[in-house]
């Protein structure tokens, strides 16, 4: 799928896994950040906003700062002495990584918003990023024996690598972009059978341990997975 966001005055159509070069964010290298200003959803049904898509976002990492190319301006002017004078000039950018695009459920995802630089709301941003006390020193981490468990049942399913040697493309799964295909794997599912048969404690458990906030219902993945399970048979 595809979407159209709003950045910096500009509109780019995106999809996930694209790097493309933004108006300057107030982000770090490194920081995930969420385009709340999100025009049109495309794919299997295509969304036309009124004028933006209600709870529609779009999560990209912020690979890097930089500047564009260098830009000459001439200025003479005619009259009078006649001085002339030459200026150079580089817009500075953000590029980024789309890593997801969300149909609903952005305005809940907890991720913070990406907002122009030179915007007043990247000023306020920045104002109180440099307020902010330093950090106390991190406290002794627990035993792991007293750690909290994650709720709900780890599901008897997960596998060490995929069946055959050949993973299903979970990304075929609506809300399921590369990172989250790859955290799938890390945790043993490479499968749409095993996405498809998780009870409500499974499903709680691996919202809990993969920090889906809510998204494996949300997105209905159980029922999309059976259905390409049954696809594939």
């Amino acid at each position: 799928m595809f979407a159209v966001l709003k950045t910096g005055g500009k509109q780019y159509k995106v999809q996930s896994g694209d790097t493309l070069r933004v108006e300057k964010l107030a982000a770090d290298a490194g920081e995930t950040v969420q385009f709340n200003e999100i025009l049109m959803l495309g794919g299997d049904k295509v969304v036309v906003g009124a004028p933006l898509v209600a709870g529609a976002g779009v999560q990209a990492e912020v690979v890097d700062q930089i500047k564009g190319e260098k830009l000459i301006h001439f200025v003479k002017r005619r009259r009078k002495h006649g001085s002339q004078r030459t200026k150079g000039h580089r817009q500075k950018l953000t590029l980024i990584k789309i890593t997801e695009i969300l149909e609903s459920g952005a305005d809940k995802s907890g991720v913070k918003a990406a907002v122009g630089a030179g915007s007043v709301a990247g000023v306020a941003v920045a104002a109180a990023a440099a307020s902010k006390p330093a950090k106390k020193a991190a406290a002794p981490k627990k035993a792991a024996a007293e750690a909290p468990a994650a709720e709900g049942t780890k599901p008897a399913n997960l596998l060490t690598e995929a069946r055959g040697g050949k993973a299903d493309d979970l990304k075929k799964i609506s809300g399921v972009g590369p990172k989250l295909e790859g955290l799938l794997h890390e945790n043993g599912v490479f499968h749409f059978d095993q996405v498809a048969a998780w009870n409500a404690e499974e499903i709680a458990y691996m919202d809990d341990k993969l920090s889906f906030k809510g998204r494996i219902e949300r997105d209905n993945w159980i029922e999309q997975a059976a259905k390409l399970a049954a696809e594939q048979e």
